[in-house]
């Protein structure tokens, strides 16, 4: 990534943005490299942790007696956790800065990670759980916060992009390589273990990544106003009220159906066996990471050709709403392949977080980041528990399991669909009243 670019040659900005980071806050080519894959490393080791569960869940109930509703608690146990943390988490970063607030989030993880080897109950796996989903809430926060004043526009993008590719890695690395592990460690090993790379994570970011500069607001000097504390600034801003719709409906369900429902829909309505359906995760998994591979390298080109993410998004994400209509369609007839087309066609919609970023000051990137996760991972809850009780609904009037299964789906599509929508709307009235020189 060319951390050092001219900003000029991300074209345009979003309406209203910010100013770009000022000259003395980027990084030389090869430290953005090297706090790049520090922060990689720990993002790396959250999403391992936030999948595995899944993994070990077989393990777990036979050991400790645990029901299926106990396994649904623990999964969302973590993404409590997450949540509780998101909007002190944005004011700690803008005041603080990313390294001193992940190195002292991550020690919560690694505590959780040590905990929940040693539980011998379910309240203690969930406590630890909690714990741990507290501890890993700034992994991607905190570098996105850096980036905002330490990268280019179009590093920035880069960036994002390809520190998704690592939360896609971790996600496969908590599939069929953790099951290979089992047998070895057992999964109290395995937390163990993760605890530990957590700690090398740790050690990893406090000597890579630079202190936190006081930020000189767009003025340029300090006489200038300063940016309002709060999240006031945040939820009015135009450009975050854009994205909010697609980020809560469209990028909460990409997520949504990646991290739970696409196993059931191979199961009850396509056949497949669990191993079947666990080799299709492992295939959706590493289709996802290729995108966020190829976004990563495809987005500087982009944005010198002055594409910003709003029309990109408008003109791409259609594509996944399509993919879905087929789905539906199709039935049992869609396997693995079609989901992770939909969740790779998805991907246009994650331009929309640093976007959001860029869009108001650099001092205000760490609350505007996460209350912008803060509505993605609300997203992912509703989505999740919303097909599942429309699944269940459609139960009552006879239909098959797999009509309801078409049908949940066939109203996740609608809500996608209007939330879209509501992006395109002030989309294309920004364009109409927009000069020709500067439409993106």
């Amino acid at each position: 990534m060319n951390a050092s670019s001219n900003a000029a040659a991300s074209g345009p900005a979003p309406p209203h943005a910010a100013a770009a980071p000022a000259a003395p806050d980027l990084l030389g080519y090869r430290a953005a490299i090297v706090v790049f894959l520090s922060f990689a490393l720990a993002y790396f080791f959250s999403a391992l942790v936030r999948a595995v569960t899944a993994t070990i869940s077989p393990v777990l109930s036979v050991e400790l007696s645990l029901q299926a509703s106990d396994l649904g608690l623990l999964a969302g146990g973590y993404f409590l956790g997450f949540a509780l943390t998101q909007l002190p988490l944005g004011t700690w970063l803008d005041r603080y800065g990313p390294r001193r607030v992940i190195l002292g989030f991550l020690l919560l993880a690694v505590l959780g990670c040590a905990a929940f080897a040693m539980a011998t109950s379910f309240s203690g796996l969930l406590a630890a759980r909690v714990l741990t989903g507290m501890g890993v809430s700034a992994c991607l926060m905190a570098p996105l916060t850096g980036y905002r004043r330490w990268l280019a526009p179009a590093a920035q993008m880069r960036a994002n992009s390809w520190m998704l590719m690592t939360g896609s890695l971790g996600m496969v690395a908590a599939t069929l390589p953790v099951q290979w592990l089992m047998p070895l460690m057992g999964w109290r090993g395995l937390f163990w273990a993760l605890a530990a790379m957590m700690l090398v994570a740790m050690a990893g970011i406090a000597a890579a990544v630079p202190p936190w500069r006081k930020a000189v607001p767009a003025g340029g000097n300090d006489a200038s106003p300063p940016t309002p504390a709060g999240y006031g600034l945040i939820w009015r801003h135009p450009y975050f009220r854009q994205m909010l719709p697609i980020g809560f409906v469209n990028y909460g369900g990409m997520l949504a159906v990646q991290t739970l429902w696409a196993g059931p829909w191979m199961v009850n309505v396509a056949g497949y066996t669990p191993q079947q359906s666990a080799a299709g995760l492992f295939g959706i998994n590493l289709s996802m990471l290729t995108a966020f591979w190829l976004w990563g390298v495809v987005n500087p080109h982009l944005a010198r050709r002055g594409l910003a993410a709003a029309r990109v998004i408008a003109w791409g994400l259609p594509l996944s709403l399509l993919v879905l209509a087929s789905i539906i369609g199709l039935g049992a007839d869609a396997g693995w392949p079609l989901w992770a087309l939909f969740c790779v066609s998805c991907t246009f919609v994650t331009l929309s977080q640093p976007a959001v970023a860029m869009a108001l000051p650099a001092e205000a990137a760490g609350r505007a980041l996460s209350a912008y996760n803060l509505a993605i991972f609300a997203g992912v809850f509703v989505v999740q528990w919303g097909i599942g009780l429309v699944i269940d609904a459609f139960g009552f009037f006879g239909w098959s399991e797999s009509d309801r299964y078409r049908g949940a789906f066939g109203v996740f599509l609608g809500a996608s669909t209007l939330a879209y929508l509501a992006f395109l709307r002030p989309y294309l009235r920004s364009r109409s009243t927009a000069t020709p020189a500067h439409r993106g």
